[in-house]
């Protein structure tokens, strides 16, 4: 990667750390809010013994959706409100929403907090990384990459074995709890960030941007209950058409509007376009994995919620450890190298395990070691394509060409977590280990494909982006 100075860069002597303080909190707190319920909806349950089990799997579902729906809007929406109005916007929405979910007295009041929850996630995701590019020196700027991105990589990673402590020990509401004291923080320090003047006067094309808002989340929605609606039931369909429609629409209308809803001429960029597709990919192997390996340790191994979670937290270790160390040495490694050794660690580990799952507990010989190469190569992947995605789209771009690439990877998450359930369907304990051997196939095979992708992973030199 090869790094040069834009006249509109700061220098280095002026470089405060409060930006990547921010911007790595932010993404943080979005990100481990996509995993963390995992394994609260028994807890749920018995609180809300009245709701079935298909509807207490929305407490999951709702944030992904809405988180992955508003991202591209959020980022171009950022280039007019400027990213610290946006994010303490963002910020503060997500804390209201967290002490509103944790104290929710019913659960209907407890699926609109968390609705609430991945608007506010949405608003402060694109801003946050928009603080790291454009408030970072570029000398500094691939080392303040590989921090953002580690963050996000060991909250989602986290979030299961998080997850489960807290509820063992606490409850169910802890899990919300726990984001108050720290969003309250983040809101508090991005009043101190100055003001920047915006990069553009006009708002987005509102149309557009509810079509976009609108196609990805009939996507999802599609993707994710298809199992349960069945797939030939008229309203999966309808979803998935519905989606694809409004998808088309709003890239019409992208291609032809002074204020586009989505900027087309990102996706010029060969790069751009290849780090949103290991996104999607990376997504499905990432999102299935840890619901995976939760739902394999209770199941099959008959691990509590405790022991489940404290199983997972070696591979999250991992991750944040590879992220801080690249985010370190982020000049030598170029993007690609990093997407690719990460997506063929995990490849490997996913079909390793897909070859040989033991049905009888061993966690030092096959659970150990698993987890902490297919951490590893999570974390790598997440700097490798966060590093590609945002440095080859130029400065005014920053917010919106983020938003796109998270909501990739939440889109692929979505549908990974879709064919999980798929795969899974039917499953009783009496059917040992077969079930989950086949999802571990499928994310062998999406990470394969994403290494395969990643190869395609380059940046020249461009002055407007340091990159």
């Amino acid at each position: 990667m090869t790094i040069s100075r834009s006249k509109a860069e700061p220098p280095i002597s002026t470089w405060r750390p409060l930006p990547l303080l921010l911007a790595c909190g932010g993404s943080f707190l979005a990100f481990l809010d996509v995993t963390i319920t995992n394994l609260a909806v028994p807890a749920l349950a018995v609180d809300f013994g009245g709701v079935d089990l298909t509807s207490l799997s929305w407490v999951v579902t709702l944030y992904t959706i809405l988180f992955a729906a508003l991202l591209a809007p959020a980022g171009r929406l950022a280039d007019v409100l400027g990213r610290r109005r946006l994010f303490a916007v963002g910020v503060a929405v997500f804390t209201v929403a967290s002490l509103l979910a944790a104290l929710a007295p019913t659960f209907g009041l407890l699926l609109v907090a968390r609705g609430a929850q991945a608007v506010g996630a949405a608003a402060l995701m694109p801003a946050s990384l928009a603080f790291v590019l454009a408030d970072t020196p570029v000398a500094r700027r691939a080392s303040a990459i590989g921090l953002w991105s580690a963050a996000a990589s060991v909250a989602a990673a986290l979030g299961p074995a998080l997850g489960g402590v807290l509820v063992d020990a606490f409850g169910w509401r802890s899990l919300f709890f726990v984001n108050v004291p720290a969003g309250v923080a983040l809101w508090l320090l991005a009043l101190r960030m100055p003001a920047v003047a915006t990069t553009r006067k006009r708002l987005p094309d509102v149309v557009g941007t509810m079509l976009l808002a609108g196609g990805v989340a009939l996507l999802v929605v599609g993707v994710t209950q298809g199992q349960s609606w069945g797939w030939t039931n008229g309203w999966t369909p309808a979803c998935l058409l519905g989606a694809t429609a409004a998808v088309a629409l709003s890239l019409v209308r992208s291609s032809r509007h002074p204020e586009p809803a989505v900027q087309i001429t990102l996706w010029r960029t060969r790069t751009f376009a290849g780090a949103n597709v290991v996104s999607v990919l990376f997504g499905v192997a990432l999102y299935a994995s840890l619901l995976l390996g939760v739902l394999f340790l209770t199941e099959v191994w008959h691990y509590s919620e405790l022991q489940a979670g404290l199983a997972m937290t070696p591979g999250a270790i991992a991750s944040a450890v590879v992220g801080l160390i690249v985010g370190r040495i982020a000049r030598r490694p170029s993007p690609r190298t990093l997407t690719v050794i990460g997506a063929l660690g995990l490849a490997a580990t996913s079909g390793a395990l897909a070859l040989w799952l033991p049905a009888e507990p061993d966690f030092l010989g096959v659970w150990l070691p698993a987890g902490l190469i297919s951490g590893a190569g999570m974390g790598a992947v997440s700097v490798g394509v966060s590093s590609a995605a945002a440095l080859s789209v130029p400065p005014p771009s920053f917010a919106a060409g983020t938003g796109l690439n998270i909501a990739a990877r939440q889109v692929g998450g979505a549908l990974g977590v879709a064919v999980l359930v798929a795969l899974l369907a039917g499953h009783t304990p009496a059917g040992g280990v077969a079930d989950f051997t086949h999802v571990y196939l499928v994310c062998a095979v999406a990470a394969l494909a994403a290494a395969a992708v990643g190869t395609r992973l380059s940046l020249v030199t461009n002055p407007g982006t340091g990159a």
